[in-house]
């Protein structure tokens, strides 16, 4: 499915971001079309850790290996992805596990390093904005789990958004616009995503988000494509509700 885009942003953005929803192939096709036009010098990934990012980048023969190795899902959706690189550099922002399990314990500021304050990690969210992001993890975790577990899952992805902008813009520095991002719809959003991290961290950088969603959500963007749905189960169906 080739989807039509007007151009990512007049002037360009020097880092794009490019959401999508991890099981639906049309996604990764509109995210393929996306680079294609952009022509980055690197592509940032939230699936692959620095030292996966770096085995396939130095051999491009190796990319399905590496992708294999983290442990993500179903490459061959992400393939056209890689087929549309070129020359791009392709950089891994996926924190090891471990490291992201600690957030539960030891916070993200602590596990975030000296840049902490840098991307707001060191101060608590207003709390209605906490409230929501609860909510909805709350929901996308199906309800079955209680609510109130759901803080330290708010914690995680506030560290990772912090760790996939910090990604783009060492990326940016290394390698020069236009820098590009593959992540979930969630880190793409701009009012607290990677792109509000960039705002945080380095406001001269301009950035522009890209969601690829199958119904019009509401979620901030600054471009909304609407892609055909994915046919899958019902991720709750096998869990007890609450």
């Amino acid at each position: 499915l080739a989807l039509a885009l007007p151009a990512m942003a007049d002037p360009a953005a020097e880092i794009v971001i490019l959401g999508e929803i991890h099981d639906n192939p049309d996604a990764h096709l509109g995210q393929a079309d996306a680079l294609r036009e952009l022509r980055p010098t690197a592509v940032v990934f939230e699936m692959l850790t620095a030292e996966e990012a770096a085995r396939a980048d130095a051999d491009r023969s190796q990319i399905a290996a590496a992708w294999e190795a983290s442990a993500w899902r179903d490459f061959p959706m992400y393939e056209p992805i890689f087929d549309t690189l070129g020359n791009a550099r392709i950089v891994g922002a996926a924190a090891p596990r471990e490291t992201v399990r600690s957030v539960y314990t030891k916070g993200a500021a602590a596990l975030f390093g000296a840049d902490a304050a840098r991307f707001g990690l060191d101060a608590a969210l207003p709390e209605e904005q906490q409230t929501l992001r609860m909510q909805l993890q709350f929901e996308a975790h199906c309800e079955a789990m209680p609510l109130e577990m759901m803080a330290g899952m708010v914690a995680v992805q506030r560290y990772r958004d912090a760790v996939f902008a910090r990604a783009a813009l060492e990326a940016l520095e290394t390698y020069g616009p236009p820098v590009a991002v593959i992540a979930g719809n969630g880190h793409a959003r701009t009012d607290w995503g990677v792109p509000a991290m960039i705002a945080k961290a380095a406001p001269e950088v301009t950035t522009h988000a890209i969601g690829f969603v199958e119904t019009d959500t509401g979620v901030p963007f600054d471009d909304t494509r609407i892609v055909p749905p994915a046919e899958r189960d019902d991720p709750c169906a096998t869990l007890t509700s609450k």
